[in-house]
């Protein structure tokens, strides 16, 4: 697989940043496939449609929190394992998570299975 998972990886953890509807659906389009499928424990989501929604809501539940990649990309093949933070631009983390991304031939994601180590009790 020819696609480089770091660049790939902060480009996904920019979407969920990005405010702008009409940016942040380019880049979706551009950097997912037309499958796209999203998984976490909390939310299943098929299609860019629903990926674009889910960001919004998460986007609205914590507006003021930027999501930050903690650490180094691990890949191989098709595959790519991260952990990403989410919390105050300045400050320590609230929600903590580790996601695996799978990608297509061409080196875009196709599917993300996400885990959540940190949350808020």
């Amino acid at each position: 697989m020819n696609h480089d998972a770091q660049k790939q990886a902060q480009r996904y953890i920019d979407i969920w940043n990005e405010k702008d509807a009409a940016v942040r659906r380019a880049a979706i389009d551009e950097v997912w496939t037309e499958n796209a499928a999203y998984t976490d424990p909390l939310v299943t989501v098929e299609g860019r449609d629903a990926l674009d929604a889910t960001i919004a809501a998460v986007q609205q539940q914590f507006p003021d929190f930027v999501f930050r990649l903690a650490g180094d990309v691990d890949a191989h093949h098709d595959l790519a394992r991260f952990t990403w933070e989410l919390g105050p631009a300045n400050a320590e983390a609230v929600v903590v998570g580790f996601d695996v991304a799978v990608f297509a031939e061409d080196g875009r994601i196709d599917t993300v299975h996400g885990f959540l180590d940190k949350i808020p009790s």
